[in-house]
């Protein structure tokens, strides 16, 4: 059944994969039985970690392995969540000794080293996998972040950091927000994510145009002005242009997505061009915005 090296080389194949750790259940299913585990145990080739879950070959695990057995822990209906899941994904920072795993059903014990968050059931558009790892959502991470108490700037840079790494779906985000609409969390994770909705968009994008219309003799465009029965965020009527601040139209929900693109296609249809700059774009691509804007007004 195993090549050179037997099952041990099977054992460590697993294990390489799970930062150095193990379960019981993956053991014996690559053939092991119990009197076969025990006597690894006795001779150093499987440490316990918690119950059912090991080391192989050393008993101290990195950060990784931790995770992993963290998680094998409480196998299958388990994944890791909350600061533990922020850690994982970058952008939350966590020197925790303590890790975070959410857990479906009632019943389980808690082992040290491990924080329980029990819930009736993880819903599968709730969870994913990072390097194989069951965890949270950055979506679902973020909303368990904020119903612990992570809030203001903490939570904009947690945000901004989930973003940036090209992980979040705003969409996801959405989603979550309705089917937890009042659940604690929900209101900060709003405020937070309004940010990102165009108000630190615009406030850029004020900056930058303010700039440009100074530099090079463009007249000021008007702002939150009504064309064609929408309210548009700058509107130069002589040069029949519309600059929206848009900051996330690429992860957001397809409503609103189809509702964006029908007011572009509708302006465009009258002779209005329309340009959109996200959040990022217009706090970390400057040079990028004046350029476009330039080469419209040219």
């Amino acid at each position: 059944m195993y090549g050179k090296g037997g099952i041990d080389a099977a054992i460590a194949e697993v294990a390489r994969r799970q930062g150095g750790a193990i379960s019981r259940k993956q053991l014996m299913a690559l053939g092991c039985n119990r009197a076969a585990i025990d006597y690894r145990v006795r001779i150093g080739r499987l440490h316990v970690i918690h119950r059912g879950v090991y080391a192989v070959g050393h008993v101290v695990l990195g950060i990784e392995g931790r995770r992993w057995a963290a998680t094998l822990t409480y196998a299958p209906a388990s994944a890791l969540s909350h600061a533990a899941a922020g850690a994982a994904f970058a952008f939350r920072h966590s020197n925790a000794a303590v890790l975070d795993v959410t857990v479906a059903g009632t019943g389980h014990k808690v082992r040290p080293g491990i924080r329980l968050h029990r819930r009736k059931a993880i819903l599968a558009d709730e969870v994913t996998t990072l390097r194989g790892l069951p965890i949270t959502t950055p979506a679902r991470t973020l909303l368990d972040l904020a119903a612990s108490g992570l809030r203001g700037r903490s939570l904009g840079t947690a945000l901004d950091r989930a973003e940036q790494s090209g992980i979040l779906d705003f969409a996801d985000l959405a989603i979550l927000l309705d089917r937890y609409a009042g659940r604690p969390g929900t209101p900060a994770l709003r405020e937070a994510l309004g940010k990102y909705a165009g108000g630190d968009a615009r406030s850029a994008l004020e900056e930058i145009i303010a700039e440009l219309c100074a530099d090079h003799g463009i007249p000021r465009p008007q702002e939150n002005v009504v064309v064609l029965g929408e309210v548009r965020d700058f509107y130069w009527p002589e040069a029949r242009l519309v600059v929206e601040a848009d900051s996330y139209a690429w992860h957001r929900s397809p409503d609103a997505m189809a509702d964006d693109r029908q007011r572009d296609v509708e302006l465009t249809l009258a002779g209005i061009r329309t340009l959109r700059f996200t959040w990022s774009q217009a706090t970390r691509r400057r040079a990028y915005v004046i350029s476009a804007l330039r080469s419209a007004f040219a």
